[in-house]
C-alpha cells in the first residue's frame, strides 16, 4: 500500500460570520476520518485537494507541494482554511 500522510487545515481568514462557528487559528488533524465539529460544507470544497495530498499528490499550481489554500463556497461570509501535509 502507498504512503499516506496526515493533513492539518488551519482557519487562516475568516470574514463575516460562519454558520458554523469556525474562526482563525481554528485547527483539524486529518487522517482516515472526517474530523468533528468541521463544516460539511467546507470540507466537500476541500476534500479533493486533501485527498491528493492525504495520499501524496502533487497539486502543480501551488508554490509548496505540501500547502494549499482554499475557500469555503459562501461567498458572503468566506472561511479560507489551509491545508498543509504533515511529513512523517
Amino acid at each position: 500500500m502507498a504512503e499516506t500522510y496526515d493533513v492539518q487545515i488551519t482557519v487562516v481568514s475568516q470574514k463575516g460570520v460562519c454558520g458554523a462557528g469556525h474562526k482563525v487559528g481554528d485547527q483539524w488533524i486529518v487522517g482516515g476520518v472526517t474530523p468533528g465539529g468541521f463544516c460539511n460544507a467546507a470540507y466537500h470544497v476541500i476534500y479533493p485537494d486533501l485527498r491528493t495530498l492525504r495520499f501524496g499528490g502533487i497539486l502543480p499550481w501551488t508554490k509548496d507541494p505540501d500547502v494549499c489554500q482554499l475557500a469555503c463556497a459562501d461567498h458572503e461570509n468566506p472561511v479560507v482554511f489551509e491545508l498543509k501535509r504533515i511529513r512523517k
